[in-house]
């Protein structure tokens, strides 16, 4: 079932509970705007909200009575068809919610799988929400069968309820099956895409980061294409890899992924591995962080906990401070002069990209060099690979048939050419224009 009806827009309470005994030494101090934002993206029309403070979850309901007490007032005020709570509720919490307060409860695991839902464009993207919400449902069973008889023991004693769930979960398991096959397929799939690039000899970025830190907008800046960029969490949700459109980087691939957020749900991080994977093969990740954002210490610590868990803690970084013009020129001096190795810049006015380029060349390829080379003829295969590449920017023929190339390349990659016999690098440009048919 969605939360979004296609046909009319639901009414929720949103009710946000700090937990004293969950609370992490370092914490959002916006967690509650974070929640609002994200129960906003789900599309629901929020009609009351409650800020509750609880020290430990209550086993059997999570909420404490009197707590309990207080969103009951509130339903009977509102006509309400959701009560959506920000923290993940076990399958018995979730169920004695429902039955106690008589409206469809809704934790923080199946707000995120929904907003994935309707953002899911790809086919892979589809198959892996699909994934995360059959494994999350396979829990969740009993709900739909409450009016039902229980199996109570005995013969002449069971009831039909037992029988159907046994039926669903068989079905459900057969369809996760097949999800999984597919998924591993599709990972098949990439991991010889991935072959085919390093053979090109393209380099691959990704960009990562907190939901709505700005990766979309950067991606878009850097590779001409035309991608969602909302202010909204999880605009983007399926990976996206272009090639470099900008003259002054070498021959790059740029990755756009989703984005992350705190307790991320278990089952989504493991349904979206095939996604994630393609990071693990990134040369080079650029963090994006929402400077203006008064949380991004945490986020940005939140961000490194889950690349650490998915094994990509060695992949070097490049800290991209995002959205420096919706902060004051004296913070901004302050936080350059702390740190001064970062990157800052704001993706929406493309300001301070030079940097940024610069940076980017120097990590993949120890600088570009750019200038004039000379080809044997019988390197034929070499200039193909500087065309795939989109290294020759013009070429000529000298006057003894070797072919002369006005390149762009790094410099690791121009070493290891420069081994090859019948490749020369021409320093005199004088020289190479008088040897050169016109």
């Amino acid at each position: 079932m969605k939360i979004v009806d296609n046909n009319k827009v639901q009414k929720a309470i949103l009710v946000y509970i700090d937990v004293e005994s969950l609370n992490k030494i370092e914490r959002l101090e916006n967690s509650y705007e974070e929640f609002y934002s994200l129960v906003l993206s789900s599309g629901v029309e929020i009609v009351d909200d409650l800020k509750l403070n609880q020290k430990t979850p209550i086993i059997s309901s999570f909420i404490g009575i009197g707590k309990l007490e207080n969103i009951k007032n509130k339903i009977d005020e509102s006509h309400i068809d959701l009560i959506i709570i920000n923290h993940q509720l076990s399958a018995s919490q979730n169920r004695n919610l429902e039955k106690i307060l008589n409206k469809r409860v809704i934790d923080k695991t199946e707000l995120i799988l929904d907003i994935f839902a309707s953002r899911a464009s790809s086919h892979i993207g589809k198959l892996q929400v699909e994934l995360a919400q059959l494994n999350h449902l396979s829990t969740r069973l009993i709900r739909g069968w409450t009016h039902l008889e229980r199996q109570k023991g005995g013969i002449g004693l069971r009831g039909p309820g037992e029988t159907q769930l046994e039926t669903d979960r068989r079905l459900i398991n057969k369809r996760i099956k097949r999800l999984n096959s597919r998924l591993d397929k599709a990972h098949k799939q990439r991991q010889i895409n991935r072959y085919s690039r390093k053979k090109s000899r393209n380099r691959l970025v990704a960009l990562v980061g907190y939901t709505n830190a700005g990766k979309t907008t950067l991606f878009n800046k850097l590779t001409e294409s035309k991608q969602l960029a909302e202010d909204k969490l999880f605009a983007t949700l399926d990976s996206v890899t272009r090639k470099n459109k900008n003259p002054e980087l070498g021959p790059i691939l740029f990755s756009d992924t989703v984005g992350f957020i705190s307790d991320l749900p278990t089952q989504l991080i493991e349904s979206f591995k095939a996604t994630l994977d393609e990071l693990k093969s990134a040369d080079l990740l650029l963090h994006i962080v929402d400077i203006s954002d008064d949380d991004r210490k945490v986020k940005f610590a939140e961000v490194n906990k889950i690349l650490y868990e998915l094994g990509l803690e060695r992949i070097p970084q490049i800290i991209v401070n995002n959205k420096i013009d919706m902060i004051s020129n004296s913070k901004l001096e302050a936080l350059i002069k702390r740190k001064p190795k970062e990157i800052y810049l704001s993706a929406e006015n493309e300001t301070e990209f030079d940097n940024l380029r610069y940076l980017i060349n120097e990590r993949l390829f120890n600088g570009i060099y750019q200038g004039w080379i000379s080809l044997e003829s019988n390197l034929g295969n070499i200039r193909s690979m500087l065309f795939d590449m989109g290294c020759i920017e013009e070429e000529r023929v000298s006057t003894d048939g070797k072919m002369l190339a006005n390149i762009k390349i790094g410099n690791d990659e121009l070493e290891q050419l420069n081994k090859l016999k019948g490749f020369e690098i021409c320093y005199d440009k004088d020289i190479l224009f008088e040897s050169v048919n016109t």
